[in-house]
């Protein structure tokens, strides 16, 4: 029996952490009505900046689908998303017992629920490594197995908007024909100075008052005098000795140029990281102040807007942690990109049409 729609897209978002994908699935004209995730930090960002989005805090793998189907109506064009932590798959993952680590089985969890509630689009998103995973072969094989039309590539980030070179798996799966992602939205990249050229200056250790998240980590003394002497795009080969670490003296740290190192300006930034706070963690230091760039800083770069909340006010900016809902989050622009070839695709295969959409952002 063919299912009959009432051309309302509607979508859950399972691991939503801070609410990147959920707020760019939004933004596309897709209507959210949950996000879900295990971590209670989630809560005030997500549900601060996503009308009508319900934030549940709820561990996935004890998650039931019959609690996810309340959140979608009957004739709803059904979108599950599921962008699972990352970290078992990445370039890291050498530390995780794969056998024993729990994240491992999140995928899996993600294909229990698909085969539960048959939602007719999937979207999931995460490293590129993820590919080279068996239980990535297992979970593709199950979707084409239950009826769904497949399609995964690595995606450049910066190709939809995102000023950064972050390279990320994304997969897409429909019950109603082929599909696909669209075609890149931006011709040429977005640069840091675009970016975040024009945000208020600040010194290590400082913030501004008007925008708490515009902080930047202390920098410890001898850390000032490193990135005092960091060139744009440079590495700490470019230190005098004196300043070299004794780790990157070894044969062995040799292999890490990146850390310590300076944005440029003229460029989008490198991969945003749980540590992208920490001048010594990577390429992020400030192209021209001497600090790591702010955690508001960080977001722009993830393409969240500039008023994007993630801390309430009056509660202390803590870097650990909003570090980590920052640098886990999908994309904001890489999410639209997403919701906007599910939506073209729906186009092609239910009538959808753009009148409901431009309905949607007019309301």
């Amino acid at each position: 029996m063919t299912r009959k729609y009432n051309n309302q897209i509607k979508a859950v978002d399972l691991f939503c952490g801070a609410g990147g994908l959920t707020h760019g699935l939004l933004n596309s004209g897709i209507n959210v009505s949950a996000g879900i995730d295990l971590d209670p930090a989630c809560r005030y960002p997500y549900e601060a900046n996503n009308d009508g989005a319900v934030f549940l805090e709820r561990d996935v793998t004890s998650l039931r689908s019959k609690e996810i189907a309340e959140y979608f109506e009957e004739g709803d064009i059904r979108v599950l998303a599921g962008c699972a932590p990352c970290q078992p798959f990445s370039s890291y993952s050498q530390r995780y017992d794969t056998q024993k680590d729990g994240k491992w089985e999140l995928l899996n969890h993600f294909t229990r629920m698909v085969k539960s509630l048959k939602p007719e689009i999937v979207t999931m998103e995460n490293v590129p490594s993820l590919r080279r995973h068996e239980v990535f072969e297992k979970f593709v094989n199950t979707l084409k197995r239950s009826g769904y039309n497949v399609w995964y590539d690595v995606v450049e980030s910066e190709k939809y908007g995102v000023p950064q070179t972050r390279k990320r798996t994304v997969l897409l799966a429909s019950m109603l024909g082929p599909i696909s992602m669209i075609e890149r939205t931006q011709h040429k990249p977005i640069t840091v100075k675009k970016a975040i050229g024009r945000l208020k200056e600040i010194k290590a250790g400082e913030g501004s008052v008007r925008d708490p998240l515009h902080t930047s980590a202390s920098l410890s003394p001898i850390n000032l005098k490193r990135i005092r002497v960091s060139k744009p795009g440079g590495t700490w080969r470019d230190w005098p000795t004196k300043l070299v670490a004794a780790c990157h003296k070894k044969d062995s740290g040799n292999t890490y140029p990146a850390v310590y190192g300076r944005m440029e300006w003229q460029k989008p930034a490198p991969t945003m990281t749980t540590q992208c706070f920490g001048y010594g963690n990577g390429r992020f230091g400030h192209p021209e102040q001497d600090r790591a760039i702010s955690l508001r800083e960080a977001a722009i770069l993830q393409s969240f807007p500039k008023k994007y909340k993630f801390v309430e006010k009056g509660k202390k900016v803590e870097f650990t942690p909003l570090g980590r809902l920052i640098g886990n989050a999908v994309p904001v622009k890489l999410g639209e990109a997403i919701g906007r070839s599910i939506i073209e695709h729906i186009k092609t295969y239910t009538g959808y049409m753009e009148e409901v959409l431009n309905e949607k952002k007019n309301n």
